[in-house]
């Protein structure tokens, strides 16, 4: 009763903190004017001329600079984003850049503009010199984020970099190099990973981990804080042990020769069923410490059959298993499941089996983003977990108000007795808004339920564009466009964290396709020499 009543009166932490920032906002909307008396030229004078104040004052002391300089950076951001983007932001995203500019996770409703927001505390702290990096769930969003608002960071003179699957260590040391590095959380730890594994610091391609901004920060420090990061090498046994138990496999009845536990991915043997391996394998004790390998294998092929699902879990592509990420839906081509299991799916799906790995270096996204000096996060759903960022991450939660009070109407959730009636119910729903124009988004938990859907749809001839793990290239094209008049997206969750959807469909894009892409400094240079 008391906590409620001193809440009452002196507000909640969070609503004290909105209150102590709003003069800092003051001051930013009053230094507007003279942002925008400044010619471009003038902006990136004045960005150099900050850079020199921050290398000249001793370390202990740069954090008070940064914080002096704070109001006319941010006001200079937001003019160089207005010229840059068309874009200005709003008081609410000076509010969240400072949260994030000091080290706390802010916690954005979707539609709020957090791409956006970041770009405040990355070029106020870029000014350090030691690089700036915001991560992301996937490549695209990190290619998107990075051409997007690298437009904003080169008008101001900063150097931009983006880390993606497929880079050479000699690009990823030049894109690791510039002031704002974007990438995906698995491409920032892996590096980490294969730079510990190297003998000479000339070839790291990472600099000091500074300062990280991550984006959709719940799903990569809370969902996916245990997932363990590994490198692995080659071992050097037969694979011929995985399609010798494989034949055994099928032979097994569930709940009578083997339980499983779904909970838990795990998969036991009981009496019967271990006479049963025995006899057709011709071992005298499959518990005997000489077959506890065979023992071993035995499991994990069960594992394969049972737990593994062929485009739910893994995709078979080219006469490959592929992994698909269960938190975005994305393929995961070069991963490999450890102990066997990856051999034992290769195995069950008859395609050619690769040795086995040894791991050679792990590491948690948990420990991984623990290393930097300064962490910050944005998502729109931080609050519910605020307890475990204080604890894990020594991370504060900062709830930003919307800019406008929110109109859309969230219904209850509609649960049925078989997936038969949902699919229905789906499918009915989906074809009523078609008929009347409006653009419709529905999503599935795998690969397989989207395209029962996509199949379901297909018999009532409603169009559609599918968006999977299977069809990645495509991806920005279906994204760009699921807003237009009547466009039906069947989507796995790949398209649900930070993809942004535009109402009516995206002219730019449109505009891009067809006249083509827009063309470099140099292709410009060239087409008016032959002009003249």
């Amino acid at each position: 009763m008391f906590n409620y009543v001193l809440r009452k009166i002196v507000g909640t932490k969070n609503q004290r903190e909105l209150k102590r920032v709003q003069p800092l906002v003051a001051r930013m909307n009053e230094r507007e004017s003279w942002a925008k008396s400044l010619s471009d030229e003038q902006i990136r004078e004045q960005v150099r001329s900050w850079r020199k104040e921050v290398a000249d004052t001793p370390a202990l002391q740069k954090s008070a600079v940064l914080d002096r300089i704070l109001p006319d950076c941010f006001a200079l951001t937001r003019e160089s984003s207005v010229r840059a983007l068309g874009m200005r932001h709003f008081d609410v995203q000076l509010v969240g850049g400072m949260g994030l500019h000091k080290g706390m996770i802010a916690e954005m409703k979707t539609g709020e503009g957090k791409t956006l927001v970041a770009t405040l505390p990355c070029v106020l702290n870029a000014l350090e010199g030691k690089g700036v990096h915001v991560v992301t769930v996937n490549d695209y969003l990190a290619r998107r984020d990075a051409e997007w608002m690298g437009r904003i960071y080169r008008h101001m003179g900063l150097s931009v970099g983006c880390v993606v699957h497929g880079l050479t260590d000699r690009q990823r040391q030049k894109e690791y190099g510039a002031d704002i590095t974007y990438g995906q959380n698995n491409e920032f730890g892996f590096d980490y990973l294969r730079d510990n594994m190297k003998f000479r610091l000339a070839d790291y391609v990472q600099r000091e981990l500074h300062y990280a901004i991550v984006d959709e920060v719940d799903s990569i420090l809370i969902d996916e804080a245990r997932t363990p990061l590994i490198i692995s090498g080659p071992s050097e046994e037969s694979t011929d042990k995985y399609y010798k138990i494989n034949k055994v496999i099928p032979a097994l009845v569930r709940d009578r020769d083997f339980t499983v536990d779904e909970k838990a991915r795990s998969v036991v043997l009981t009496d019967e069923g271990v006479e049963k391996v025995e006899a057709r394998l011709a071992v005298p004790n499959l518990y005997d410490p000489e077959q506890i390998e065979t023992l071993h294998h035995v499991e994990q092929a069960l594992r394969a059959h049972t737990l593994y699902r062929k485009d739910h879990e893994y995709v078979v592509k080219d006469g490959e298993v592929i992994i698909v990420d269960d938190f975005t839906g994305r393929l995961m081509p070069g991963r490999r499941w450890s102990d066997g299991l990856h051999q034992a799916v290769e195995a069950k799906e008859n395609v050619k089996i690769e040795n086995e790995n040894q791991t050679l270096a792990t590491v948690s996204f948990q420990n991984y983003f623990r290393l930097y000096t300064k962490l910050a996060g944005m998502t729109g759903t931080a609050d519910t977990e605020a307890a475990e960022f204080a604890q894990i991450y020594k991370l504060e939660v900062l709830v930003i108000p919307t800019n406008q009070q929110n109109i859309r109407k969230d219904l209850q959730d509609t649960v049925y007795k078989t997936e038969r009636e949902k699919f229905k119910a789906v499918c009915d729903d989906v074809e009523e808004r078609w008929k009347k124009g409006q653009p419709v988004l529905v999503g599935t938990v795998s690969i397989a339920k989207s395209e029962v859907l996509s199949g379901l749809l297909k018999k009532r001839a409603v169009p559609h564009d599918v968006l999977n793990a299977k069809q990645h290239e495509r991806e920005a094209e279906i994204v760009a466009q699921a807003g237009r008049k009547g466009r039906i997206t069947i989507s796995t969750n790949m398209a649900g964290r930070g993809t942004d959807i535009l109402l009516g469909g995206n002219p730019e894009f449109l505009a891009k396709r067809e006249v083509g892409a827009e063309p470099s400094p140099v292709e410009i240079e060239g087409r008016l020499v032959q002009a003249r």
